[in-house]
């Protein structure tokens, strides 16, 4: 079977990544980006041609849409529409109507739409999914905390780093959301650069998530709390600890916990979406990132930013 080309629109920060890690795998077909010069720079950098999206989206199977969020669902529609499969970054879109648009358009063509939500190809996120089990976590607090760097400032926090923890909330929790409140707000930028959301759930569970772009250092760190005990991860430092209620001692009829820590071994989280993506592609089956996953975590995200507007009530 001949090799995928897949192209690559946005050759900004993270769409740089994606060029270089496809031209690595023998799969890039070319860049394009709004700047001619950066298009240029990145694809002699991977050793490609930089294209017009035109051309760009005709020699290739698919596409990465990599350019800012505003343009994902014109270039992710026109990709579609010529009968590629696409991986947009996340967020899927600026809407929900916009993401409903994409969603419906790669379906009518039996195409392939992921949403380049990375966490969920992990090794920190395999891990914890390992470990959880039957878990059923009645309590979410997740710490995303990083230092200023002036990149993706064309959305909020919100829509920068917390919807990643959004995205892992509602596939840990897997109940309908109920509620939303959030504070942030601007300190660098002009969008809320700090932001924190309480959730919560049909099922009564509740979920809280700091998110910031603004912090003396990067920290990040998931706490879940549940009828079988508890469970911390630290990503920054590969940790991840359990405490599980045992069995009853029947000298003094008090049950036993266990405890128990483990670490995980990082791999490439870029190469293993793409790999995913691609897998996707040539067998036929539905990414675990796909186009309602996308849009679940972007309905929540926006809910986020709608409570920004009205402060904590």
């Amino acid at each position: 079977m001949q090799a995928l080309r897949v192209g690559v629109m946005g050759a900004g920060h993270f769409g740089r990544f994606h060029a270089l890690k496809l031209a690595r795998m023998g799969l890039l077909a070319g860049v394009f980006d709004a700047s001619a010069e950066r298009a240029s720079l990145v694809a002699a950098e991977c050793g490609s041609r930089a294209m017009a999206a035109e051309r760009l989206i005709e020699s290739s199977d698919a596409v990465v849409v990599a350019a800012p969020t505003a343009h994902h669902h014109a270039l992710g529609l026109a990709v579609l529409r010529a009968g590629r499969h696409l991986l947009v970054e996340k967020p899927i879109a600026a809407t929900l109507d916009q993401a409903d648009e994409l969603i419906a358009e790669a379906a009518a063509g039996k195409l392939v739409l992921q949403v380049g939500h990375i966490e969920r190809h992990s090794a920190a996120i395999v891990a914890l999914r390992s470990a959880i089990g039957d878990f059923a976590p009645r309590s979410l607090e997740a710490t995303r905390v990083a230092p200023f760097r002036p990149r993706s400032l064309d959305t909020s926090v919100v829509l920068d780093l917390m919807i990643h923890d959004i995205d892992l909330m509602l596939s840990l929790v897997g109940a309908e959301l109920t509620g939303v409140r959030a504070v942030g707000g601007p300190v660098a930028s002009n969008l809320p650069d700090y932001a924190v959301a309480q959730f919560t759930f049909a099922n009564g569970a509740q979920a809280q998530i700091t998110a910031s772009r603004v912090a003396f250092a990067m920290e990040r760190k998931l706490r879940l709390l549940g009828p079988q005990g508890e469970i911390r991860v630290d990503f920054l430092e590969r940790t991840l600890q359990s405490l599980r209620p045992g069995d009853t001692n029947p000298a003094d009829h008090m049950p036993h916990h266990s405890r128990d820590t483990s670490s995980w071994t990082d791999h490439d989280s870029l190469e293993a979406e793409l790999t995913a993506f691609t897998h996707a592609i040539t067998h036929n089956t539905n990414p675990e990132a796909d186009g309602r996953t996308g849009r679940q975590a972007l309905a929540a995200a926006l809910q986020v930013e709608e409570a920004l507007r009205g402060g904590l009530t």
